[in-house]
């Protein structure tokens, strides 16, 4: 079989539902809740917009908004550069990545009934190897997705503050260096506002997800839902961040593609 005629296949089994398209984007608008770092660093811009016209006198036949958003809000993607420790990598940028990397395929860790009892769980090696058991050996060059069910949670229970920072799940250290070294992956995705967990500052390194991941010149995904609709294995995520010059990240929306 041709190449082309495995592309008009693919396409011919999307539009005929035999593939089925799960949207795993949470949607951006003025309740979009933001990261909120301490006062003396800087701050992540909410998402914002300003009607330009609505069919009226501004503009009688179209309607349009101006938007303001930060990089990092909403489900987004974070390129290397994002962190210091890839700083100095090429292709560090989201208009650098290459495009053949921006679908994958994605494997889902359902940690969810943990992270339920467990605000501050952290996936560690025991249970990646705990999965692997049970589905086979992660390929390379896939996403980890890290499903918690934390996307289904109201905002406050979402943002989860408390005095000491933010309490969410993300991964341990060890996994993350794991899953890098180990089994080579592209990138981690998380239903969470970040790829670490909110007391990740206490680790080693601090944000290791962060620091390692983009170390190795790797990607994060922040802010997905819906992953319980996708299988542990054979999905295929199309992930393609806006092509803003030098960028660190940006909002997207992320697809998976799974067979019917």
């Amino acid at each position: 079989m041709s190449s082309t005629q495995t592309l008009m296949d693919f396409a011919t089994a999307i539009s005929q539902n035999q593939i089925r398209v799960v949207d795993i984007t949470q949607t951006l608008s003025e309740d979009t809740p933001v990261l909120v770092l301490p006062p003396e660093f800087g701050q992540c811009a909410p998402f914002s917009r300003e009607e330009i016209s609505r069919y009226d006198e501004r503009g009688v036949a179209w309607y349009w908004s101006n938007f303001t958003v930060g990089e990092h809000t909403g489900t987004h993607f974070d390129a290397p550069v994002h962190w210091v420790s890839g700083a100095e990598l090429e292709d560090n940028t989201v208009d650098k990545i290459p495009a053949q990397k921006l679908i994958a395929p994605a494997v889902v860790i359902d940690c969810s009934a943990e992270a339920a009892a467990d605000a501050d769980f952290l996936l560690k090696v025991e249970h990646i190897e705990a999965w692997e058991a049970q589905h086979g050996t992660i390929p390379a060059g896939c996403w980890v997705l890290f499903r918690t069910d934390w996307s289904k949670r109201d905002v406050d229970a979402y943002t989860n503050r408390r005095e000491d920072g933010a309490h969410t799940p993300g991964p341990s250290t060890e996994a993350v260096r794991f899953l890098i070294e180990e089994r080579r992956i592209l990138g981690f995705g998380v239903e969470t506002i970040g790829t670490d967990a909110g007391q990740a500052h206490l680790l080693e390194p601090p944000y290791p997800a962060h620091t390692l991941l983009h170390a190795a010149g790797l990607y994060g995904l922040q802010c997905l839902q819906n992953l319980d609709q996708l299988p542990p294995t054979g999905s295929v995520v199309v992930a393609p961040p806006l092509k803003i010059r030098d960028g660190s990240g940006s909002p997207l929306r992320v697809l998976a593609l799974v067979a019917a």
